[in-house]
């Protein structure tokens, strides 16, 4: 895991990243800007369990174009989890916060997301560990408004004028940012790309 002082706000933006692409770099700089973080981790998953990973570049490319991006010194490239030996995000949020005490930690979520976050394994436990930043994805924008989780925990959402708070928030408490949005996705790249 990168290296953190105590009291530091940190951004935790996790994903296959395969590929990665502007869209994401996006994300992180709207967080790292908006959220008043200290840093974003950009966590470079082994493979996702809600897809399928056959396409899955290998590891190590997918780090190195996701450094390319990452061209803010605040933003750190880590790919931890796979030492965990799993990809289960609640899991790794509780692995994160009981080896980074005295950290602000918000968990990054882009809002395509969103619409299947009801899915992930203990999705619940995860909105209760950490706070969470949403940010706007093209075909996205309403998905805070009818996703499973917007309304399981709408009293817990703060209004995007106040995100530059929401790492000194217990959780459960998130928000949902808009602002410019890339067209890019990983799936569309993956299948414009010429087969071998």
């Amino acid at each position: 895991m990168p290296h953190v002082e105590r009291g530091m706000a940190v951004g935790l933006f996790g994903g296959s990243f395969n590929p990665p692409h502007e869209g994401h770099a996006l994300v992180a700089e709207t967080a790292l800007r908006r959220l008043a973080l200290d840093q974003l981790w950009w966590m470079v998953t082994p493979g996702n369990p809600l897809k399928d990973n056959h396409n899955l570049a290998p590891l190590g490319e997918r780090i190195a174009a996701s450094e390319r991006l990452a061209e803010n010194p605040r933003i750190k490239v880590t790919a931890f989890e796979k030492a965990l030996g799993q990809s289960y995000t609640a899991r790794t949020l509780e692995f994160v916060r009981a080896r980074n005490p005295g950290i602000r930690f918000v968990w990054i979520m882009g809002a395509d997301n969103l619409k299947s976050f009801h899915r992930w394994q203990d999705w619940r436990r995860i909105v209760n560990t950490f706070p969470i930043a949403v940010i706007d994805r093209p075909g996205s924008t309403l998905a805070y408004l009818s996703s499973r989780m917007a309304r399981t925990f709408s009293h817990a959402r703060i209004d995007e004028d106040d995100a530059a708070t929401l790492a000194f928030r217990p959780a459960p408490a998130w928000t949902f940012i808009h602002g410019r949005r890339s067209p890019l996705s990983s799936t569309a790249l993956r299948s414009a790309a010429p087969r071998a």
